[in-house]
């Protein structure tokens, strides 16, 4: 894998951004994937066994993650806020600027939301947009000032956006649209993915389902062990309130199916699938057929539980020798 504007933007070894997943992606797995040389991202609920409503519990649950990872490893790492501004991300966006990070990863669909105030104390802002994933959106997000696009195309895990397109089409139309770096997710699981999206004019991807099945993650055995006995087939996808969806097909999927073919609005379904506290029984108690597990396409590709640095390596060894044959 070639070195790109990402790792110098960065101050990273190779252009490898592990994705912010609810609840999963805490400071051990983010400590992991930077330690390797790739950036790690704190997400919400980093190490978080339950629920909470409190803003000031939620900003010093972060601290901690974040503290956590400075004495696990002095290297870049990422913490995700959401957006558009609200008094969670507030708080949490106040917390990580007093304990110094050096890049955040916006995800939603407003790219003003703390661009500049985040730029202006030093930290690297990516943003990832959430339900309108088109060039469009990508120009909006570049004029409000992002150092980073991170573009995912439908066959990621959980928002893939309204319409529906790949990460094959998408991705070059985003690049040749604006001047910044471009980083590529959505079905990457292996050193061929990589090397594909960087052939399509990327300069980094953006990998979430293959940090899943490592030791690091903080996701239940049960999930890990869902990972790996994936196939090509074990992921649906459905279009919500704010878009596409794809997730692990389980009895949470036939419900929200059965829902749909009795005329259920997607406002309704919506509510269904979030309102209640739908994730962290299966993502951290284990529960992966009664409860909603967002799973990209590339689960069908990952076929053992690594370490996360063995997942860095294999991407950036698999990217250079897929570029470097005849």
């Amino acid at each position: 894998m070639k070195r790109t504007r990402v790792c110098d933007l960065l101050g990273i070894e190779y252009p490898i951004i592990q994705a912010p997943m609810v609840w999963l992606t805490g400071a051990d797995l983010a400590a992991a994937v930077s330690n390797a040389g790739g950036l790690g991202t704190i997400a919400f609920n980093a190490g978080a066994k339950t629920v909470t409503y409190d803003i000031k519990l939620t900003g010093e649950r972060l601290r901690d993650q974040i503290r956590k990872v400075k004495r696990l490893i002095d290297k870049p790492f990422a913490v995700n806020f959401s957006v558009p501004e609200n008094p969670f991300s507030d708080r949490c966006v106040e917390v990580a600027l007093e304990e110094g990070i050096a890049a955040a990863v916006l995800v939603g669909d407003f790219p003003k939301s703390y661009t500049s105030r985040l730029r202006q104390a030093g930290v690297k802002v990516l943003f990832r947009p959430m339900v309108k994933i088109t060039v469009e959106a990508a120009k909006r997000a570049e004029a409000a000032g992002v150092d980073a696009l991170i573009i995912v195309g439908y066959e990621s895990g959980g928002h893939s956006g309204i319409d529906q397109l790949s990460t094959l089409v998408l991705v070059p139309q985003v690049v040749d649209a604006v001047k910044i770096p471009v980083i590529a997710g959505g079905g990457i699981g292996d050193g061929r993915g990589a090397a594909a999206v960087l052939a399509l004019g990327a300069e980094g991807v953006y990998v979430g389902t293959a940090f899943l099945a490592t030791h690091e993650c903080d996701a239940h055995q049960k999930v890990k062990e869902a990972v790996v006995n994936a196939t090509d087939t074990s992921t649906i996808t459905w279009i919500g309130q704010y878009g596409l969806i794809r997730a692990l097909k389980n009895k949470f999927t036939d419900e929200v199916f059965k829902m749909k073919s009795q005329g259920i609005s997607d406002k309704e379904i919506n509510q269904f699938c979030y309102a209640a506290d739908k994730f962290r029984p299966a993502l951290i108690e284990g529960n992966v057929n009664e409860f909603f597990v967002p799973l990209g396409a590339a689960a069908g590709m990952i076929k053992e539980i690594v370490s996360a640095g063995e997942v860095v390596r294999n991407i950036w060894e698999g990217s250079s020798t897929v570029q470097t044959k005849d």
